[in-house]
């Protein structure tokens, strides 16, 4: 019982390392070299939520080694973070992080006008559609799309 009491104490220190470094190191490269950012959302909030967790852990941990769950604690959460069966990262950015922060609101001024209007108009999620759109068909083949829509529009009402 003596074994089993001390790596169930220790598990933090066996596993630990792999789930909240060696894992998400492996996945983010993965996610670099793959053509979608929805893994990148996934990689760069864990790594974000893992630096507010250290400087927590650094900075009060005087007052964290009293409690004698806090290991076990931290390394359940970080399973859930990082976990592909969780991807409690991008549930976090989803669902708290993204209303609360907001990106995008500049467009770049290589754009016409009515681009500009346009992309503002948009999530950030669509305007990245759009921008990968322009690089493969040109702007004026943005153009074109909102003459049609501007026409549609007149159409419809």
């Amino acid at each position: 019982m003596g074994f089993l009491a001390t790596l169930v104490k220790n598990l933090h220190g066996l596993v630990g390392p792999g789930v909240t470094l060696i894992y998400p190191l492996y996945a983010s490269v993965r996610a670099i070299e793959s053509p979608s950012s929805v893994d990148d959302q996934q990689w760069l909030t864990y790594w974000v939520i893992h630096s507010f967790i250290t400087i927590f852990e650094l900075t009060f941990w005087n007052v964290l080694r009293w409690f004698p769950l806090w290991h076990i604690m931290k390394l359940l959460f970080c399973c859930w973070l990082v976990l592909p069966v969780f991807n409690g990262a991008a549930y976090l950015y989803e669902n708290h992080v993204r209303r609360y922060v907001k990106i995008g609101g500049h467009v770049n001024s290589v754009y016409s006008e009515r681009q500009r209007t346009a992309m503002q108009m948009m999530s950030l999620d669509a305007r990245k559609a759009v921008e990968r759109y322009i690089e493969s068909h040109g702007p004026d083949a943005f153009d074109r799309v909102i003459q049609a829509a501007e026409r549609e529009a007149r159409r419809s009402s």
